[in-house]
């Protein structure tokens, strides 16, 4: 598997199994099936309330723990020094771990400055490998890089080929900040399975739609999760090793860039914020 190293060195796997909205019951299975698969990352969050599932998969999977990067994520209800800090420890309990290979806060929201202090503390003590964020816009992670002893090492933040995140990457590397896609096969929304654009590409080398979203966003140095409770497609969306788009290619699918959230929209819109601040 190919691998993105981060700001303090750690390596990372550039292709990992997401499970946002798996559900709780469903979780131990899903992982096991993607683990079984080949799958040797996990994300999962706080809000998901599926990280004991992802613990006794990985816990059962009789994988030595070295070999599986786990990622979760602080919610903005635990932000705040000691709300964050005693909700990593209830992560590491549920997840089954003595430590966490990466830990984000889920949204720029709230006591972020106090929940990071929390998890500086935690990497130092070797609690968490590394640590980062989750949504934030470039103002965001600017502020938070030059007002913090540890500058985030990741930014996890909705990436398909309909929203490129051109102009975050472009700040995100002037900083080292890793890029992660959440929502890489963009949910689905606005024709992503019956793209003509996409699947003309696939058809020049034997692979879906999909697979070219997601080889499109790997050769750009983004990490990936895609998602799916289904082992066919598990395995479909870890096969996109085996060829190398053309710069052609690149070039028609950099054209299906809007710019645009197709899923939450803007973290900076008052009232995304105020629909925040009901869930604090």
């Amino acid at each position: 598997m190919k691998t993105v190293k981060l700001l303090n060195g750690v390596e990372m796997p550039i292709l990992g199994y997401g499970v946002f909205q798996v559900s709780p019951d469903e979780a131990e299975r899903c992982v096991s099936d993607a683990l079984k698969v080949g799958y040797r990352m996990v994300d999962t969050a706080q809000a998901y309330q599926n990280e004991e599932g992802v613990g006794s998969a990985i816990a059962k999977s009789g994988i030595p723990r070295k070999e599986i990067f786990i990622v979760s994520k602080v919610w903005i209800s635990n932000y705040g020094y000691e709300k964050a800090k005693a909700s990593i420890d209830e992560s590491l309990r549920k997840l089954q771990t003595d430590y966490i290979d990466l830990m984000l806060l889920h949204q720029p929201f709230g006591d972020r400055y106090g929940a990071w202090r929390a998890m500086e503390e935690a990497y130092k003590e070797g609690k968490l490998r590394a640590i980062g964020v989750s949504n934030f816009y470039p103002d965001h992670f600017i502020d938070f890089a030059h007002n913090n002893e540890i500058k985030p090492m990741v930014n996890q933040i909705e990436t398909h080929v309909f929203q490129q995140q051109q102009l975050s990457r472009k700040y995100m590397d002037e900083i080292g900040i890793a890029h992660m896609s959440w929502g890489p096969l963009a949910e689905g929304k606005n024709g992503f399975f019956t793209n003509e654009t996409l699947i003309n590409i696939g058809k020049k080398y034997g692979k879906t739609g999909p697979q070219v979203a997601l080889r499109y966003l790997v050769e750009r140095g983004v990490i990936v999760i895609p998602k799916s409770t289904h082992v066919g497609r598990m395995q479909q969306n870890l096969d996109i090793f085996d060829f190398e788009l053309s710069d052609e290619d690149k070039n028609e699918i950099l054209k299906l860039d809007t710019g645009k959230s197709l899923v939450i929209g803007s973290h900076h819109d008052p009232e995304i914020t105020k629909w925040f601040m009901t869930m604090m």
